[in-house]
């Protein structure tokens, strides 16, 4: 299977090289030729990369987050946007090499009249989901983006959509995927490095990322979120089996870019360090998974300062683990899903006691992580650790623990310490705010002028600490 993937890759990567291409437009000259099933293949890829990716250049989510320390880089972890082009390359990803990618996939399967209806309705929904997923990342991230008018060669000028008009434009897409898959018959097959065409599965996963979306707006849009649960909850992961795992190969290119930057078999750089915010909590809890996540130092695990300059002997670091070149990227998991399911169960949207779903969340993670269902059930009886003793109301309770879980998912640690507020987070110098979005792409103010202001004057301002439409807390 190995040797499949490996091989799979070396095509998605040969068709994914590309000489110029705008922003958020298709370029025209982009692996016409390539099937179907190597461009869905490439967008995982590339979707899963940058959001698992910690180059400075790119995603400094963990920075925000505090679960990561650096070294010697000050400015990333006191949330520098411009220094470097981090917003440009998080955007050109998923506008580029994602929606792209998917794009030409579907326009490619929407023109060949010799597939079989059903397979290409299942096909169609697999990239539809993984559209909605990728739209659903850019408006969480930045707000109003270029949507409608976004992938068209033609127009280099986009308009900016609102973005609580595409978020529930993307909700409506999501149940229009769902509702065209076929149990019966496959999908992508060996294209598919998720679930390897498993229907069933893309149903679970469609319903999870369903649940994930309408817990975003419910405190902006509490009746819709409230219906969107109660649709998707019974058809959500139960069971870690049901992960979105993304395996990457142990050789190069194709590996998992966090080795890129941490293991010492690929790179000399010695930049990211445990965060002393997270590493502190987990010690105080005995937290099982520390081994997993951390290296320790003199059997203790310790965690350095948030953007300040640390020494890299003196801290915990990655785990080997995580640092290996294999290690899996995860789009969503079964944690996720009983986080939100208890938060669900708080909020009134289904009659299940939140503990229970908080439970399973928190064992669901340390089983993932290697972890007993002995040390869970220890774990979880910590008073600081039980639902029922923990400090803080539900939203601290649960938004501390998943951003626990969270560690090696900033984007979504991220969402979920912004929806929920929880834990609280100290930026690192006095005046600063931990970022509540990305600011646009510096070169869209050159490019797109007059749609990137406006846009800007719509959300209430292109700051890193402008709220988005659904962070009314």
């Amino acid at each position: 299977m190995k040797k499949i993937l490996i091989c799979l890759f070396t095509l998605v990567f040969v068709t994914s090289c590309v000489d110029d291409l705008d922003e958020y437009n298709i370029d025209t000259k982009r692996a016409s030729n390539a099937p179907p099933a190597t461009l869905f293949t490439s967008a995982l890829l590339n979707l899963t990369d940058v959001l698992t990716t910690p180059n400075v250049n790119t995603n400094n989510i963990r920075l925000y987050v505090q679960h990561w320390a650096t070294t010697q880089y000050v400015e990333e972890p006191r949330y520098n946007m411009t220094g470097r082009l981090i917003p440009q390359n998080f955007w050109n990803a998923l506008y580029r090499d994602v929606l792209a990618d998917l794009n030409e996939s579907k326009r490619l399967l929407l023109s060949d009249a010799t597939i079989d209806p059903t397979l290409r309705d299942n096909q169609l929904a697999q990239i539809e989901i993984m559209e909605v997923y990728t739209w659903s990342v850019l408006v969480t991230t930045f707000g109003d983006v270029p949507y409608t008018e976004a992938l068209d060669p033609a127009n280099t000028q986009p308009v900016y959509d609102d973005a609580q008009t595409i978020y529930n434009d993307i909700l409506n897409r999501l149940d229009t995927a769902l509702g065209l898959i076929k149990t019966e018959e496959t999908g992508f097959g060996a294209g598919d490095v998720l679930y390897g065409g498993d229907m069933t599965q893309w149903i679970k996963f469609g319903n999870s990322l369903k649940l994930r979306l309408a817990m975003v707006i419910a405190d902006v849009d509490e009746p819709k979120a409230r219906t969107l649960v109660g649709e998707a909850a019974p058809n959500v992961f139960t069971s870690n089996a049901d992960n979105a795992v993304f395996p990457y190969a142990s050789a190069t290119p194709n590996n998992n870019p966090i080795s890129d930057n941490v293991n010492p078999s690929l790179t000399s750089r010695e930049d990211f360090i445990a965060a002393s915010t997270l590493v502190d909590l987990m010690n105080e809890l005995n937290d099982p998974r520390r081994p997993q996540y951390f290296t320790d130092v003199d059997g203790e695990f310790i965690g350095g300062r948030v953007g300040f300059s640390n020494d890299y002997a003196e801290n915990s670091t990655v785990s080997d683990k995580i640092a290996a070149t294999d290690f899996p990227g995860l789009l969503l998991d079964y944690a996720e899903v009983e986080f939100l399911l208890a938060e669900a169960a708080e909020r009134g949207f289904i009659a299940d006691p939140a503990e229970e779903h908080y439970n399973a969340a928190v064992t669901a993670s340390i089983l993932y992580w290697g972890g007993t269902d002995a040390e869970a059930r220890d774990y979880l009886a910590q008073p600081e650790v039980a639902y029922a003793t923990a400090s803080g109301d539900w939203r601290q309770k649960i938004g501390r623990q998943a951003w626990i879980a969270f560690y090696n998912r900033g984007y979504e640690a991220w969402l979920t310490w912004r929806r929920l507020d929880a834990p609280t987070l100290i930026p690192p110098v006095d005046g600063l705010t931990v970022p509540t979005r990305l600011i646009y792409p510096v070169n869209e103010q050159t490019l797109n002028p007059n749609n990137r202001a406006a846009a800007a004057t719509a959300i209430g301002g292109d700051e890193s600490s402008t709220k988005l439409f659904w962070d009314v807390r």
